[in-house]
């Protein structure tokens, strides 16, 4: 087994396997959890080793196959696009989104549209040999189909949850002949976020937050989201349990709820919101009397890739500074 792919297993990197010399036990001994993304990346090790070594299962269920690894690659939405950085493809990224700004240095690539309208004959133009799109953007299959018709390999990835995340660089890192880099990358993703959890799994009581969404009207994250994960990641409690991604909230219910702390994002989605200080009727919230606002980077919360882990230890040192001194 390579040593890479071992690390992101949570492996030693050299030595025997869990049924190997060692025997079954230590791997039986392991969380339900644990277990289940160990097997995960088995799969995946199976599937990028010796003939298959560029063929992998998207999130939608597609094979993509590559004959080679892809050299241009067109990612249609941002956090593919940071993952392909990360994961040590980025002289690989041939285009980007009309929005897209980070890595530095990316907004000096041609643009194709917007991840919601990507212009399908720029993207021909460009000769990808892989695109790469979110499941979320269903208005863009069309155009995905379209891609699929003129020969271009589509990857289609639903990261919501760290587990997706480090699984789709991984499989990025497999299309893109970057095994060892993403194993490596994930590796240091996994270690960070273990790091904060340490820190705040000692705390007597999680703090109770609210993540503004959108100022007006007043829209929320539930627990359908990646939102989600940073918040329970960073030992918080999310004051809202809806299911959904995306909620509308009102003020009585907030004021109801009084959280500990009041999140806000600020990017795209709630552009210069107004401090919550200043706002009709939010200096009844006990998180605002008394100063426990956060504000946070939009596309490092709400977007899925590896800055969700910077997201997490942003967020847990604002949270609880008594714990990181």
């Amino acid at each position: 087994m390579a040593a890479g792919w071992r690390i992101a297993l949570g492996l030693p990197p050299f030595g025997c396997d869990f049924m190997g010399l060692g025997g079954p036990m230590p791997f039986l001994r392991l969380s339900p959890g644990r277990r289940s993304w160990i097997l995960a990346g088995l799969w995946l090790l199976l599937a990028a080793s010796g003939a298959s070594a560029l063929r992998v299962t998207d999130d939608a269920g597609g094979i993509v196959e590559l004959r080679e690894p892809a050299r241009r690659v067109i990612p249609l939405y941002g956090a593919f696009a940071e993952m392909l950085y990360a994961v040590g493809a980025g002289p690989q990224v041939a285009a980007r989104t009309q929005a897209d700004r980070f890595p530095p240095g990316i907004e000096r690539l041609p643009s194709v549209g917007t991840h919601m309208r990507p212009n399908v004959e720029l993207i021909i133009g460009l000769k990808p040999d892989l695109v790469v799109q979110s499941a979320s953007r269903r208005e863009a299959m069309p155009e995905l189909d379209r891609l699929r018709e003129a020969g271009i390999p589509v990857a289609v990835f639903a990261p919501g949850s760290f587990e997706d995340i480090f699984q789709t660089m991984l499989r990025l890192g497999s299309l893109t002949g970057n095994e060892e880099p993403a194993a490596r990358a994930v590796q240091e993703l996994r270690r960070r976020l273990e790091a904060v959890r340490g820190q705040v799994a000692r705390v007597e009581r999680p703090r109770s937050v609210f993540f503004e969404t959108r100022a007006e009207p007043l829209t929320t994250a539930g627990e359908g989201s990646i939102v989600q994960s940073v918040l329970e990641a960073a030992g918080a409690r999310n004051v809202v349990s809806s299911k959904r991604g995306i909620v509308q909230f009102n003020l009585e219910a907030l004021l109801l709820a009084d959280p500990d702390v009041y999140i806000v994002q600020e990017g795209p989605m709630n552009r210069s919101p107004a401090p919550p200080g200043g706002r009709p009727h939010f200096n009844r919230l006990r998180s605002v009397r008394e100063g426990k606002v956060v504000m946070v980077d939009e596309l490092k919360v709400s977007r899925p890739g590896p800055r969700s882990v910077d997201a997490v230890e942003e967020l847990a040192r604002a949270i609880y500074p008594e714990r990181f001194p």
